[in-house]
């Protein structure tokens, strides 16, 4: 089969679908509203990569029957709020026998806190799925700016498979079987760059950002290996990797409702300012409650946590960080 689908037509899906249309397949695009998939297809280009053309060979349609029709890989490119509801829609043309699903989603189910990867196998007994995850700002990649990111799959054949798949000259990936520690570096990297964010918009400077990017990986992977995950997968490409250019990149809506929260504004008016969905907020409500649940200390997640939930004062939140208890590093 030459026809890839691709599931969802935000700037990371259409930023895949060109990728995959420049390898020479045929690729068909998914959109959730109708309006937007004709537009898509009448002005051949999306508004959240301006100035860059979708190739000839990819077409776009809002009947998801069709998209996925005759094609052995689904790009599953949903936001995480809409996972649950992506997956059911997939669940009811999906072949577990022919096709493979290529979950690009970071974030954690927001009622859930499952991973996408579990919520897709959940709605589709039987499917196999690939995490492809990383440092990959899709503003980038449909520039062809130079981009490594990793395959996660249990069957690390599997994850060879997409490999090879996205392999281009521009987009290098690697392959690994933790697939809980691909999910958790991606959703989880959020959280702090959403916390780098409210650090410049404070203009606390570039040693505090270095000292919570330092810290938060640190917490990163004392929750992520509590829940099942390789503690090295997080400081490879889905771990330190992501969480280095969301904490410093222009690109990051994480970061730039961080931003807006260290200037002064609520959650919600920071999400109603950037008008895309900031993954990190819910990260940050999975991230605290899943430390809870296992009995990992996170301080830095649960700071968040409270800003985001209880409307706690960011520069309170700061002051108690730094005044906590001294610690050995290790």
């Amino acid at each position: 089969m030459n026809k890839i689908a691709v599931v969802g037509s935000g700037g990371w899906g259409t930023a895949l679908a060109i990728l995959l249309a420049d390898k020479g397949f045929d690729v068909k695009l998914w959109s959730y509203f109708k309006e937007e998939s004709e537009q898509l297809d009448r002005t051949r280009e999306n508004k959240f990569l301006p100035g860059i053309k979708l190739p000839d060979n990819i077409e776009c349609s809002n009947d998801l029957g069709y998209v996925m029709k005759d094609c052995r890989y689904i790009v599953s490119a949903a936001p995480s709020k809409g996972a649950v509801s992506s997956a059911e829609k997939m669940a009811e043309f999906f072949d577990k026998d022919k096709q493979i699903i290529i979950s690009v989603t970071k974030g954690l189910e927001e009622n859930s806190y499952c991973r996408i990867s579990e919520i897709l196998k959940e709605k589709m007994p039987g499917a196999k799925v690939v995490v492809l995850s990383g440092p990959s700002h899709a503003e980038e990649v449909a520039r062809k700016k130079v981009t490594s990111v990793v395959a996660a799959c249990e069957d690390i054949l599997l994850a060879k498979e997409v490999q090879e798949l996205f392999m281009c000259p521009y987009f290098r990936v690697y392959a690994t079987d933790d697939v809980a520690g691909v999910e958790y570096g991606g959703s989880l990297k959020n959280v702090i760059a959403l916390c780098a964010g409210v650090l410049d918009g404070m203009e606390l400077g570039d040693n505090a950002r270095a000292a919570l990017a330092t810290r938060g990986m640190a917490e990163i992977s004392r929750l992520g290996t509590a829940l099942g995950a390789r503690p090295e997968t997080f400081f490879g490409l889905s771990g330190i990797g992501d969480l280095i250019v969301t904490c410093t990149s222009s690109h990051s809506r994480n970061h730039r409702a961080g931003e807006l929260i260290g200037k002064g504004m609520t959650a919600q008016q920071a999400i109603d300012e950037v008008k895309m969905v900031v993954e990190g907020i819910p990260a940050a409500i999975a991230g605290h409650n899943l430390a809870k649940k296992v009995g990992v200390e996170v301080p830095i997640i649960s700071a968040a946590y409270h800003v985001i939930k209880d409307g706690y004062d960011v520069k309170e939140m700061v002051e108690n960080l730094m005044t906590r208890p001294g610690k050995e590093e290790s």
